[in-house]
């Protein structure tokens, strides 16, 4: 085999009359997927549930070798557009039944920041970590957790903030990007300080070195008690 022949590269062994092919059978596949997204009556990838991921995926990968591969018929891609779509409306029908079974496949929403702190143990055991949703409360216009009631992580990966009002804010642990905020080990004022893992606020003497008593974590920032701008 020679290498970087172009030929191969481009082509392989089909010809090149196959590119017409491919476009029809690529235009068969985005109708398929645009005709089950038009079913599903969702607006976007955001809103969709694990479960509706999962049969997309499922769609997409079927509509991928049909596009791509000339010994792939076409006919028994709709057979299995036709079964995810039927599987898809039962198992919506079996949830809006049970609750069990909507919250297996659903998953439930997981309260991440209460009374200005990560409510830690939900965090978890949902098996996430605080910088995966640090981002999205920053693109709130949330500084530091302090101006959080309550928000919650909802099954579609959104977040729901409830937050206190000015004169309610509570000092609390500064989320904005590392380069923006001092950590120690060792604090240098007696000051109130927040553990830069799990946002537990304590008083801690100058000098003071000390684990969080929560998580364990070694290191601390000084707390913010910045108010919301609205």
């Amino acid at each position: 085999m020679k290498a970087f022949d172009l030929q191969r590269m481009a082509f392989d062994k089909v010809p090149p009359e196959f590119l017409g092919e491919v476009a029809l059978r690529s235009l068969y596949t985005f109708v398929l997927v645009f005709l089950f997204l038009k079913i599903t009556g969702r607006r976007g990838v955001r809103q969709m549930s694990l479960f509706e991921v999962l049969i997309i995926l499922t769609l997409g990968s079927a509509a991928g070798d049909v596009a791509f591969y000339d010994d792939v018929p076409m006919i028994p891609v709709f057979v299995v557009f036709v079964t995810l779509a039927l599987l898809y409306r039962m198992v919506m029908w079996l949830m809006s039944k049970s609750e069990r079974l909507e919250d297996l496949l659903e998953g439930k929403p997981v309260v991440i920041v209460e009374e200005g702190q990560l409510a830690w143990e939900s965090v978890h055991r949902a098996n996430m970590t605080e910088f995966e949703f640090f981002m999205e409360l920053r693109l709130n216009s949330v500084e530091q957790l302090g101006q959080i009631r309550l928000a919650i992580m909802e099954t579609n990966g959104q977040i729901s903030i409830y937050f206190y009002e000015n004169d309610e804010v509570k000092p609390g642990l500064c989320i904005l990007p590392d380069g923006c905020i001092e950590r120690y080990v060792t604090v240098p004022d007696t000051d109130e300080y927040a553990c830069i893992r799990c946002s537990l606020v304590t008083r801690l003497q100058a000098g003071e070195k000390q684990l969080c008593p929560r998580c364990k974590n070694p290191a601390w920032t000084k707390v913010s008690r910045a108010k919301r701008i609205t």
